[in-house]
């Protein structure tokens, strides 16, 4: 915590580095604002209860959003149709061959990248409002003639999600972080408060049940404490995994030029142990509650068996162990298109090393893919345990909502410590004190 400190601290004495704090905090303070702006044509307190109605994905949505799904404001639909953008950039580069290329040609191809995601965003978040508006007609207004109020809705969501976007190419450009996660990152901090305080009613009401007057105070305090407690030590532990790291050590061989002898050092390739991030989560959840989602949506009278499987799915028995296999499999998919070992092989090898007691070439690539793969197990046990502990906790003590903690503490983890390696690496840059002594 001292050396979090420390860093902030030297950060602000830098005037370039002080600069794009205070930028990037801007930025944000206006994202915050956006989130006040009401949309017009949707009556609130009816379109708050229909999104209650989508269960999980509609409160992870909300909670992306900052709490601006709810309260039904111009950034409702948050940043989330550009990362699902995103997504599917990503997915597509992998199988189009043009994209792989366009992905390799550095600067000029990372702006074309760039724009092609953009447009896509646009796309998603119009298709995106356009089915808000549609499975949340009945809480369109009827003072204005309904044309129009749909106009207003599908044109307000879409906006609003391109001035999220424009916010965050800015703090990329000319701040500090990642502007997406950031974002992100505030909404999420802005509704502790918000979630503390429904936490500690929560576990005051359920006390109530079961003691008198005076003794649910208590007992709701100690449940509120202990609650707090389980999840304080899933921040810890969350902490110590995306810190963590396998590090393959790597020996590079000498050779001579001229006079002088080059090489002979010894170094390593650092795995996260945590190389996913909560994306296999967000994939998982959103797979998941998809089908009830859209029996809710479009077949909320239906009495049809498979209707009632469907919105009976969430919350059962089946449900947690899909969500366990689909994070599972989820790690290894993401892995598999982030992680390349036979790059990082044959770039050892051009350079002159090789992994101690493994030969170079594809011994070495066999190893990385071993290594890492022993990794992703690790990752996926990791996430369906910070993900499925609250839940546990939510059933034990039948508090509600309690299952977000473990999704919210992986993203504001993550984001922090991104922040933090990024504000450390632009001092040591700045900093050339060390190299001179």
């Amino acid at each position: 915590m001292k050396g979090l400190f420390d860093t902030l601290i030297n950060a602000f004495r830098l005037p370039e580095l002080r600069k794009k704090i205070i930028y990037t905090l801007i930025i944000m303070g206006v994202y915050m604002v956006a989130g006040l702006v009401p949309v017009a044509g949707l009556d609130r307190e009816i379109f708050s209860n229909l999104v209650d109605s989508w269960g999980q994905i509609g409160s992870m949505m909300d909670i992306i959003s900052g709490g601006g799904l709810k309260n039904v404001t111009v950034v409702a639909m948050g940043i989330t149709p550009y990362i699902n953008a995103s997504i599917i950039i990503q997915l597509l580069t992998v199988v189009i061959p043009a994209l792989e290329n366009l992905s390799k040609e550095g600067e000029s191809g990372r702006k074309k990248m760039t724009r092609i995601t953009r447009y896509t965003a646009i796309g998603l978040a119009f298709l995106q409002a356009c089915l808000f508006c549609w499975s949340t007609r009945s809480a369109l207004i009827t003072t204005i003639p309904k044309p129009l109020a749909v106009a207003l809705v599908i044109s307000a969501f879409t906006a609003g999600t391109c001035f999220v976007v424009w916010l965050g190419e800015r703090i990329n450009e000319k701040g500090i972080g990642n502007g997406v996660s950031l974002l992100i990152f505030a909404g999420i901090v802005t509704r502790l408060p918000h979630y503390a305080a429904n936490l500690y009613y929560a576990t005051t009401d359920v006390a109530g049940k079961v003691q008198n007057s005076v003794g649910a105070f208590a007992l709701g305090l100690l449940m509120f404490i202990a609650v707090a407690l389980v999840g304080l030590g899933i921040i810890i532990f969350v902490v110590f995994v995306q810190n963590a790291e396998r590090r393959i050590p790597v020996q590079y061989s000498k050779k001579t030029v001229g006079r002088k002898l080059y090489g002979g050092q010894s170094s390593y390739i650092p795995l996260k142990v945590n190389q996913s991030g909560v994306m296999p989560v967000i994939f998982s959840m959103s797979i998941l509650s998809l089908p009830s989602m859209i029996v809710t949506m479009f077949f909320a009278n239906s009495t049809h068996w498979l209707v009632n499987w469907f919105r009976d799915f969430t919350g059962g028995p089946f449900y947690y162990v899909s969500y366990f296999i689909l994070i599972i499999a989820f790690t290894f998919f993401y892995s598999m298109i982030q992680f390349n070992p036979v790059e990082i092989s044959n770039s050892i090898q051009k350079n002159g090393g090789f992994i101690p007691g493994i030969r170079p070439g594809k011994p070495t690539t066999e190893f990385i893919f071993k290594t890492a793969n022993r990794l992703n197990w690790a990752d996926g046990l990791f996430l369906t345990s910070v993900c499925i502990i609250p839940t546990l906790v939510g059933i034990a003590t039948h508090l509600d909502n309690v299952w977000f903690a473990g999704t919210s503490v992986l993203i504001l983890t993550g984001v922090a410590n991104d922040l933090v390696v990024q504000i450390e690496s632009q001092l040591v840059t700045r900093n050339y004190r060390g190299f001179l002594d």
